[in-house]
């Protein structure tokens, strides 16, 4: 087998390396492979979803153990204010009576949209003493108030039963989220998808099992 020639050097001398050039491009070429890993890795990061972007679409489990008759907890789903009420006795024994006083008492209206098909009942609710809506009136997108004490109040009726306030243009919503009528909001509270885990733990986004 015969010894490949370099241009410029005799066939069978002895070539010369300079060893300070190959140093320097073994250098260079890590440098540069080290560059390019750099520069590929946040590339391909940004293919990978944020856990805060997994968390806006993703449902989300919530303990309603600490909640006591009368509060209310709110927690985010989607970026949206979800409210979870525990309501009294005296509040569920209120829906009816606000019946005729309301726009959309029975759900009627865009019930794919705003009620699904477990809530579209007297209280819009799987479970008569827990409330659970979308903290987001139907209007302008304005988060209305918490006005659970009923009788007379500033900006509300005097037979005031429990409820909301929208403080932005005064739509109101009884205990179960429902609108009243000849307000500026033209739709109830939306009633997200939920299921029950246990007694004490939510699942808010999704509804298989309910």
């Amino acid at each position: 087998m015969t010894q490949a020639s370099v241009v410029g050097v005799p066939q069978g001398a002895p070539v010369e390396v300079d060893k300070d050039k190959r140093n320097w491009l073994v250098a260079s070429c890590a440098v540069g492979g080290a560059g390019v890993a750099a520069v590929a890795v946040p590339f391909v990061s940004t293919f990978q979803p944020s856990e805060k972007a997994k968390a806006a679409g993703a449902a989300i489990e919530v303990d309603i153990s600490d909640i006591k008759p009368g509060e209310k907890k709110t927690v985010e789903w989607r970026g949206k204010p979800v409210w979870i009420v525990r309501r009294t006795p005296e509040q569920l024994a209120s829906l009816p009576k606000v019946d005729a006083l309301l726009a959309d008492p029975k759900s009627e209206r865009k019930p794919d949209e705003l009620t699904p098909v477990y809530a579209r009942n007297e209280n819009r609710s799987i479970k008569p003493e827990t409330l659970v809506v979308v903290g987001i009136c139907s209007h302008l997108g304005c988060s209305p108030s918490d006005k659970f004490q009923p009788g007379a109040q500033p900006s509300l009726p005097d037979d005031w039963a429990g409820g909301f306030l929208c403080p932005c243009h005064g739509s109101t919503f009884d205990m179960a989220g429902r609108v009243y009528k000849n307000k500026p909001a033209p739709d109830n509270l939306e009633v997200p998808p939920y299921m029950y885990l246990s007694d004490t733990r939510l699942l808010i986004g999704e509804d298989k099992k309910a």
